[in-house]
């Protein structure tokens, strides 16, 4: 070997064997997030798959043990991962051709109008979790509901549920008195299924936005007008009717600002039957009827009716300080509740057994919001309220006398007084409506306080209609 090639070869291996045992300086930030990337990577590749199946596994264990005491075990499709439903709900036909037509119309990018599409999706489709349902939700449903109110339920075996087909989806509707609707529906019907509901925005309010998510509830943008986005809640709304998805709506569209029944609106709806495949699965709506002694919301629903307009908003520092009021009551012992409050049940309704309903939204929405109407239960404040808007000022004896009339003619279902007793209910009533000032007595005569006229016929309307 030449010598000069010998020289280069020795230069070789001195550089290698310096470059091996050399030390190289690093800053000790640019070593820190050295690490804190190896541990990153290491975690998603090796630790993350196994954590996460373990905790499915675990999730797992808990729906079979939950299905077993269920009239309606919970569907596959609500325990579908959400980012693989989002996925679904993205690359579905319908989607995808809304997506190009927005494109369209709006001159952008079909990737970017995509992006928008998912944006969408992940606003609607919920996380829902059973142990978050079963575990926090519904315990927390039922002690905020027997804090401040004594539940009463009418019977829910007349409807002979053994006669709907148990893979069947069932949608239970109902009148929208309160954002309580939602906790109270939930802690009843806790032991039949778990309840998917549609909530309106103002829903992200805390500290009700975190209950309504844990049930599992998707929101939806009431108001928008959005081609696209109305496609990807509708493909939603339709893929959870044909997984069998309990679901709970509100027909109204919102809640009712003058205490009485509001028109239906078809959006919702005519989604669910526009997607209903009726000879793979039957769809059956469920109407509930719901009426409080005193709704939380009155006055601010009072003053949205008075204003003409439905943008209403509490502000966190109200909620807040009714909360922390009620709170001290009851630790003092200086709170009762707020009365009474009653859910009743109407005969289901079967697309499959009445087809007509199932190609006429309209026709469905005015059967519906009928048989709603049917079973408002009475509760003792609407009831008196009622007497005093209709039969004007008059003494005790005279509203428990006018009380007696106007109910002779309605069957029991609807009546949901305490006791059972007509005259203890009258007192409670009016009880109730003194405590709040909304009526006052002179000389053994009841009659509205001055301004509180709208307040009267707010509960009064409530039950207007059975009369």
């Amino acid at each position: 070997m030449p010598k000069n090639s010998r020289t280069l070869a020795a230069s070789r291996r001195s550089c290698q064997q310096l470059c091996m045992s050399s030390t190289v300086s690093l800053p000790l930030w640019l070593f820190v997030l050295i690490l804190l990337f190896a541990a990153v990577t290491f975690a998603s590749h090796f630790l993350f798959p196994s954590v996460r199946w373990f905790f499915r596994r675990r999730a797992e264990k808990v729906v079979a043990r939950i299905n077993k005491r269920l009239e309606r075990p919970i569907q596959p499709f609500k325990l579908a991962r959400r980012s693989d439903m989002i996925q679904r709900l993205c690359y579905d036909p319908e989607v995808t051709q809304a997506i190009v037509d927005h494109a369209r119309a709006n001159k952008v990018r079909e990737d970017v109008a995509f992006e928008i599409a998912r944006g969408y999706a992940r606003e609607i489709v919920p996380s829902f979790s059973a142990t978050a349902y079963f575990g926090i939700a519904i315990r927390l449903a039922r002690l905020l509901s027997n804090a401040l109110y004594k539940v009463r339920v009418g019977e829910y075996e007349r409807q002979s549920p053994n006669e709907v087909d148990p893979e069947a989806t069932v949608i239970f509707v109902m009148n929208h008195r309160s954002n309580m609707d939602y906790v109270l529906v939930t802690y009843l019907a806790a032991n039949r299924s778990a309840l998917s509901y549609a909530v309106g925005e103002w829903a992200r309010v805390w500290p009700l936005s975190f209950l309504i998510k844990a049930m599992g509830a998707y929101f939806i943008r009431r108001r928008s007008r959005n081609a696209l986005y109305r496609r990807v809640l509708a493909r939603y709304v339709q893929m959870a009717t044909q997984g069998g998805v309990t679901q709970a709506l509100f027909p109204e569209g919102g809640l009712s600002l003058d205490g009485a029944l509001a028109p239906p609106k078809m959006g919702l709806l005519k989604y669910i039957l526009d997607g209903a495949d009726l000879e793979a699965r039957d769809v059956v709506f469920v109407p509930v009827a719901l009426n409080y002694d005193r709704v939380l919301e009155d006055r601010i629903l009072m003053a949205a009716d008075a204003a003409g307009t439905r943008r209403f908003r509490a502000r966190i520092s109200v909620i807040a300080g009714f909360a922390i009021r009620t709170l001290w009551r009851r630790l003092t012992g200086n709170f009762d509740g707020f009365g009474y409050a009653a859910v009743n049940f109407g005969p289901a309704l079967s697309l499959r057994h009445n087809p007509a309903f199932a190609v006429d939204a309209d026709a469905l929405a005015s059967e519906i919001m009928r048989r709603i109407a049917c079973v408002v239960p009475i509760l003792p404040v609407p009831m008196v309220a009622h007497v005093l808007c209709t039969q004007g000022p008059q003494a005790r004896v005279q509203i428990e006398q006018n009380v007696s009339r106007i109910c002779q003619g309605l069957g029991a279902d609807h009546m949901q007084l305490p006791r059972s007793n007509r005259g203890y209910a009258v007192e409670y009533g009016l009880n109730s409506l003194l405590s709040r000032g909304i009526i006052e007595e002179c000389d053994g005569i009841f009659s509205a306080r001055t301004g509180q006229n709208a307040a009267l016929e707010y509960y009064a309307n409530s039950i207007r209609h059975l009369f």
